[in-house]
């Protein structure tokens, strides 16, 4: 009675892989969708060139015989069990494993006959980009061109074996699968962010640097400075305080003042009076508003009081500027309605 009791719950057990749901059931739906994309783009010096991204099932003992590529193709393995020879040397698979084939090197896959494999297929190009030397790097991109150097070179010198992947680098398939079901806003740059991070985390396996680089860090004076300067410009129509900036950008009043006065040679009040006065000067030659009018539109909540300051920086009186720029300012609006 208890061999018939085993017996029947021997029948009844699930392999271990199917214990749980299979986080990529979606990928089934068109399990070569991402295929049918021409999915290249530039990282950092590099064109990374996408044959394939894919999720296949490999039926009980199928057998993908000895071949090679001219690229690179990364095997996840994400359910089931199977084996690889790479070149001359055999090797278990299981869930979570992953491994690179790179150019040239002969394989051969087998899945398992009693709990076959699924694979996460990423098959790339990469080929530098040869740029004009003259033109230089575009804005911001220097790191980024380091990082995928790096990246590549891990990549190319990655151990032909099989290895835990640690960093979860197989889930970027389903985030590229997702954008491109879903195809939000931006769904393009999603499904290539998600390629980068593949290749990233699948590099990761493997990085002993002793040294690592960290990201370049600012000039923090100089950066509250602009912060502050920025907020001003931007804010300079209403009342605006010392103690209301430091607030913005987290420093204290005090310590805003030091930073104008080491970084721009100057105070707060007087930034903010120059701002201030050079856009009331633009529209006292460039409009015909009333000067009460243009004084309350750039923070003076008391348009008497822009006369002695303007008076103080110019020494002359708004009225008199305008004045003594309207010719000019006349002569140069003929100019350019000429060439229209």
């Amino acid at each position: 009675m208890d061999n018939e009791l085993d017996n029947a719950k021997k029948k009844d057990r699930k392999p271990a892989s199917s214990a749980s749901p299979f986080p990529y059931a979606r990928m089934d739906k068109k399990p070569y969708a991402l295929d049918r994309l021409d999915l290249q783009f530039r990282w950092g010096g590099y064109r990374i060139r996408v044959l394939r991204c894919h999720l296949v099932h490999f039926s009980p003992g199928h057998i993908v015989n000895f071949h090679k590529h001219s690229e690179f193709e990364f095997h996840f393995i994400p359910k089931g069990k199977g084996k690889v020879i790479i070149r001359d040397q055999t090797y278990d698979l299981h869930e979570g494993l992953f491994y690179l084939t790179g150019p040239d090197v002969v394989h051969y896959q087998e899945s398992d006959p009693d709990d076959p494999m699924d694979e996460l297929c990423l098959h790339c190009d990469f080929a530098l980009i040869d740029d004009n030397p003259e033109t230089g790097l575009n804005w911001g991109d220097a790191l980024e061109v380091e990082e995928a150097k790096e990246c590549i070179a891990a990549i190319r010198a990655m151990p032909g074996m099989p290895m835990a992947d640690r960093f979860n680098a197989m889930n970027g398939f389903l985030e590229a699968y997702r954008a491109w079901e879903e195809q939000p806003l931006g769904y393009y740059t999603q499904i290539k962010q998600a390629i980068v991070q593949i290749l990233l985390r699948s590099v990761r396996v493997f990085d002993n640097r002793s040294v690592q680089r960290g990201i370049p860090e600012r000039d923090m004076n100089f950066h509250r400075y602009q912060m502050a300067t920025q907020y001003i410009r931007d804010n300079e129509s209403m009342p605006i305080s010392l103690e209301q900036v430091a607030d913005r950008i987290n420093v204290s009043p005090r310590q805003l003042q030091r930073i104008f006065r080491s970084e721009g040679q100057t105070t707060f009040r007087d930034y903010l009076e120059h701002v201030r006065l050079t856009l009331i000067c633009s529209e006292l030659i460039q409009t015909d508003k009333a000067i009460e009018e243009i004084a309350v539109e750039h923070g003076y909540a008391n348009p008497n009081y822009l006369y002695p300051v303007f008076k103080n920086k110019f020494e002359v009186t708004p009225s008199v500027y305008r004045r003594m720029h309207a010719a000019s300012a006349e002569t140069e609006r003929e100019r350019e309605r000429a060439h229209e």
